[in-house]
């Protein structure tokens, strides 16, 4: 049965869905299917989409020295009726702005005046909502917003009035664990989560720098008081070691009291040494019990990382519907290609697992796990070998440089160890899936998920080499990134493999689309994601769909559409959801990095996108928040 035929089915099965007028959580829903049953835009219509309102945060030109650092990332709400009814996201420098969702006009906004002094990016992926019941209905923050801050403050504010909850915390504000430790060290990107009285918080840890950076403590607060009620460390006091860290969103089974942590890789990223055996918590799916942060199970993806394979996307949770048996499941995409599917209930998987052997190290003292585990099924997201032969180029001249480039790597498949040899990491630490996740259409058990699928080369530099150091961006800029490994013998340089025109040595598409089949096991279709028109040196008076690399995620729709920016060519598309074609596209004033999401209002459904570029790319900022909707008659 295709996407489509299975719409009555996903417009019956409601256990998890937005409702058609609602999107009062980051994904969606708690479980993060990042899916709504709205379907007033549909396959039909949506190439009449326009834009019904823009707002502008004003960042642009108040914090115009710091947009640099900044990567527009926000997911807005909308708040139910009672809370009122106002759509609400965060900026990157976590002001918390509430809108009309009709006009887009301003309720109310709060800042809480970050300490913006250091280096690290400025991001802010969403807040949550929760009704406290433990204050009267009508008092002041029985409707409430939690938000993190970069400088490590949770702080819970009024949903009506935006003012702060003054019996939480100090004053409506948290400190969490590590800000001492600045935000350079430690911060927040992602929302926290909330139930059952239990708001749970995860943090960013620094990368790369430190072979002993801050542990990844993960903290849950009593969302009335914000009094401390557990503290969970994935690394469980091991030393030698830290991070670990939950960086991307969480999710939560509020009916098993269950929350899902999708953890990170321990410290530092590409050398183990120093932390031996399979490091066990972190590179992991875990849960623990809500209310007291107890372990009801794990699952390991990666033993021992030694390629910042981090768990990088919300889990997601789904009904696993086959041969008359309802699972309550789970569905992680991983940054190595794979999507594990798992019994939510116990963590086994619902596929076979097969162990793949890896690689030995080449570094002294270095011992990698002996095999990876990879599900028979569904598919890989993308293939990981990468061959001379395979090089690409937009001339024979280029393309003979990739092969070369390609001959001269260590380059035994998926998993291959760096060392003091450039090393092929396909996918590297970009991904595969990244932290805008997949969308499950319905209950169908039909994820769509976007990808990353361009190379990049490696190698472990010992520390006293100083000669040809590059620099510090993100090598998805199309830098060489040398990072210092303190606490370790080795350096790290890291760069996307391209030719000399800077294209990447493999073929396109360098972004993609997928959409898998969780309980069949199959592949459904691919299409490439974004084009390269606006990255060539000069001006391309056309689109180019090769795919780009893209960071965050789509939602899926009732109506058939899959909604996604992400891509660094500055627009948003709605595909089909049964072909994966391209139905419409708008071209937005920046990067739209960010996960859309669509709610009903008084009768009028709207597609909310928030650009404001990534400094990842090093592509323009921008402010800007677009609302698309039908023409009214």
């Amino acid at each position: 049965m295709n996407a489509r035929g299975l719409l009555p089915v996903m417009l019956a099965c409601t256990a998890f869905a937005a409702q058609a007028g609602e999107w009062q959580f980051y994904g969606g829903d708690a479980g993060g299917r990042h899916y709504s049953e709205a379907g007033q835009i549909n396959t039909g219509n949506v190439d009449q989409l326009a834009v019904a309102w823009t707002h502008r945060s004003g960042d642009l030109e108040r914090r115009a020295e710091l947009m640099p650092q900044t990567s527009g990332q926000a997911t807005p709400l909308l708040l139910p009726e009672q809370a009122g009814e106002s759509l609400v996201y965060c900026t990157q420098f976590n002001e918390v702005i509430a809108l009309d969702p009709g006009n887009g006009t301003e309720r109310w906004r709060f800042d809480p005046e970050i300490d913006t002094s250091g280096e690290r990016p400025f991001r802010c992926r969403g807040v949550a909502y929760y009704e406290e019941q433990r204050v009267a209905d009508g008092e002041h923050c029985r409707h409430r917003l939690y938000t993190n801050t970069h400088d490590r403050r949770l702080l819970a504010l009024d949903a009506i009035d935006g003012q702060p909850c003054r019996d939480f915390g100090k004053s409506g504000a948290v400190t969490q664990f590590g800000s001492d430790r600045g935000a350079d060290h430690v911060s927040n990107s992602s929302a926290p989560v909330v139930a059952q009285g239990v708001v749970v918080s995860g943090s960013t840890v620094i990368d790369f720098h430190f072979a002993e950076s801050p542990r990844g403590l993960v903290q849950a607060f009593d969302s009335l008081t914000g009094s401390l009620r557990w503290s969970f460390d994935p690394l469980q006091g091991h030393s030698g070691s830290g991070s670990a860290n939950v960086w991307a969103p969480m999710s939560i089974d509020e009916a098993r009291g269950l929350v899902f942590l999708p953890t990170s890789a321990p410290s530092p990223d590409y050398y183990g040494a120093n932390r031996p055996g399979d490091n066990r918590y972190a590179n992991s799916i875990v849960a623990l019990d809500l209310a007291t942060g107890e372990v009801q199970w794990h699952f390991q993806h990666v033993r021992h990382d030694l390629w910042d394979y981090d768990t990088p996307a919300q889990p997601i949770l789904f009904d696993w519907q086959k041969n008359g048996e309802t699972i309550p499941a789970l569905a992680q995409p991983t940054k190595q290609g794979f999507v594990f599917v798992l019994d939510r209930r116990n963590g086994k998987s619902l596929w076979e697992i097969t162990e793949q052997p890896v690689p030995p190290s080449q570094i002294p003292g270095e011992h990698t796990a002996r095999t990876q585990p990879k599900p028979i099924a569904p598919p890989p997201l993308l293939d990981p070998f990468l061959m001379p032969e395979q090089a690409w180029g937009l001339t024979p001249w280029d393309r003979s440089d990739c092969a070369e480039q390609l001959a001269e790597l260590d380059n035994l498949g998926l998993f291959t160890p760096l060392s003091e040899k450039l090393t092929l990491m396909l996918p590297g630490s970009l991904g595969g899936a990244n932290w805008g996740g997949g969308a499950i259409l319905g209950d169908s058990g039909v994820l769509v998920v976007n990808v990353n699928t361009t190379p990049f080369s490696g190698r472990l530099v010992p520390r006293e080499e100083t000669a040809g150091q590059g620099t510090s961006d993100h090598p998805a800029a199309g830098a060489r990134m040398r990072v210092p490994m303190r606490g370790t013998p080795y350096d790290v340089e890291v760069g996307a493999l391209v030719s000399p025109l800077g294209t990447p040595c493999s073929p396109p598409p360098w972004g993609k689309l997928v959409a898998v089949d969780l309980v069949a096991g199959k592949t459904l279709w691919e299409k490439p994601l974004g084009s390269v028109h606006d990255m060539a040196p000069f001006p391309v008076p056309f689109h180019l769909d090769w795919g780009t690399p893209n960071l965050g995620g789509g939602i899926a729709t009732a109506g058939g559409l899959f909604f996604i920016g992400a891509t660094m060519d500055k627009h948003i598309r709605a595909f089909d959801t049964e072909s994966g074609e391209v139905l419409w596209r708008y071209e937005l004033p920046v990067d739209a990095t960010a996960t859309p999401m669509t709610y009903t209002y008084k009768g009028r459904q709207y597609v909310v996108i928030n650009a404001g570029g990534h400094a990842m790319f090093s592509r323009p900022q921008g402010d800007y928040l677009y609302a698309f909707a039908l023409e009214q008659e």
